[in-house]
């Protein structure tokens, strides 16, 4: 499934942007590694609020973009798993 026809063009930036707050989160030890998707997910929704204003559809992208910004760094680590 391609994520990127889902995500407005506005909205893209913030897969960058949670993805590295997702490894400054993983770097400190005061939030287990369980809660780094949640605290993504507060993140990234209130980014898209943030950028496209308040409503639903930012919601709905702050959503797309957290999933998309998990997916990939489980595809990174999957990818470069050594088994």
């Amino acid at each position: 499934m391609d994520f990127a026809q889902y995500i407005t063009e506005n909205a893209l930036i913030l897969i960058p942007a949670l993805y590295v707050l997702g490894m400054l989160i993983k770097g400190t030890e005061s939030i287990k590694d369980k809660y780094i998707p949640i605290v993504l997910l507060i993140a990234g929704i209130a980014g898209a609020v943030g950028i496209l204003g308040v409503s639903a559809d930012s919601v709905i992208q702050g959503i797309l973009v957290t999933g998309a910004t998990v997916y990939t760094n489980q595809l990174l680590k999957q990818t470069t798993k050594s088994e």
